[in-house]
């Protein structure tokens, strides 16, 4: 048995017949591992889908050797020119080709992702590149049109997956001896989903116990607005700020897409266009920020600052 702590790596799946993905996808990836080749490949999708999963099973399953850098940590020239050149530069021990991960591929400087458009095809024959990424459109034009580009989009298959999901993760909890109560882990998932990795993650956190069961639903419920509505028609920044720390553990895209849904009526016409566009910016900065908690403040002063609620002067 694995001896990783965390669930996500030790229940990781190591082939892709194991990976929760819809048919075609993972039909697509079956197709590699039968061939015994692995192109280069640029995988998109929303967090904790399963892309670097995917990419670390076709290695495995193929036989290639393989390293894994992460671009967010390691994004620029220097590591391009030293790291990825002297290993890609070399045979493999098996023989074989060989294949650079590059996981968070967004995070790559632009001067960063130029160098790697030479790198490409000058190590064709021997290595290949598999790239990951949440937003396809900060990667470059060149390296997409140097991969096969697969988007990691659940689709019709949404429902099929968060059921055999729900499978593997009562699996988990009894491998794990942990008591549970299948609404309240539905219901995790339910929000969640398709991010099985925060889905792992928050399961492993609620069963430090050794029990999951309903006293976490008010955890695990969707996040309520009316509170920071009344705050934010109020101009009371002070309540937004304690609403605010009190639902840090809730899906940024959520929080924003709820504000959009449920301020649309509460605005007068005119400022719902100024809505949507403060929502869409901080939604964007929400990617790649320091701070959530700093980014979500600042978006709802913004809203207070330039929209004007019905019934308020």
């Amino acid at each position: 048995m694995s001896t990783h702590m965390l669930w996500v790596e030790k229940y990781r799946p190591q082939a892709i017949e194991n990976c929760i993905l819809p048919d075609a996808l993972k039909n697509t990836f079956q197709e590699f591992v039968n061939r015994k080749e692995i192109p280069n490949l640029l995988l998109c999708g929303t967090a904790g889908v399963g892309k670097t999963t995917v990419a670390r099973a076709l290695c495995e399953e193929v036989g290639c050797d393989y390293i894994i850098i992460n671009g967010s940590d390691d994004n620029g020239v220097d590591m391009i020119r030293t790291k990825i050149k002297n290993y890609a530069s070399s045979m493999s021990l098996t023989g074989g080709r060989k294949v650079v991960i590059l996981d968070e591929a967004d995070y790559l400087t632009p001067n960063a992702q130029a160098i790697l458009r030479a790198g490409i095809e000058e190590f064709a024959s021997n290595c290949s590149f598999i790239f990951t990424c949440n937003f396809k459109n900060r990667i470059i034009d060149p390296l997409h049109s140097r991969c096969t580009v697969i988007d990691f989009k659940a689709n019709g298959s949404k429902a099929k997956m968060a059921s055999a999901f729900f499978k593997r993760v009562e699996g988990i909890l009894k491998e794990e001896g942990i008591t549970y109560d299948r609404e309240v882990v539905a219901a995790v998932i339910t929000k969640h989903f398709p991010d099985n990795r925060r889905i792992l993650n928050e399961l492993q956190r609620y069963g430090v116990s050794g029990t999951i069961d309903k006293g976490i639903l008010s955890s695990v419920s969707d996040v309520q607005l009316t509170e920071l509505i009344n705050s934010l028609k109020g101009k009371d920044f002070a309540g937004c700020r304690k609403w605010v720390t009190n639902n840090l553990d809730n899906d940024q895209s959520r929080i924003f897409r709820g504000l959009y849904d449920s301020l649309y009526e509460q605005l007068k016409p005119g400022s719902v266009p100024q809505l949507v566009l403060i929502l869409a910016k901080y939604q964007y900065q929400a990617a790649f920020v320091a701070d959530h908690e700093i980014n979500l403040i600042a978006c709802l002063t913004e809203i207070m600052v330039e929209c004007t609620f019905k019934g308020n002067d």
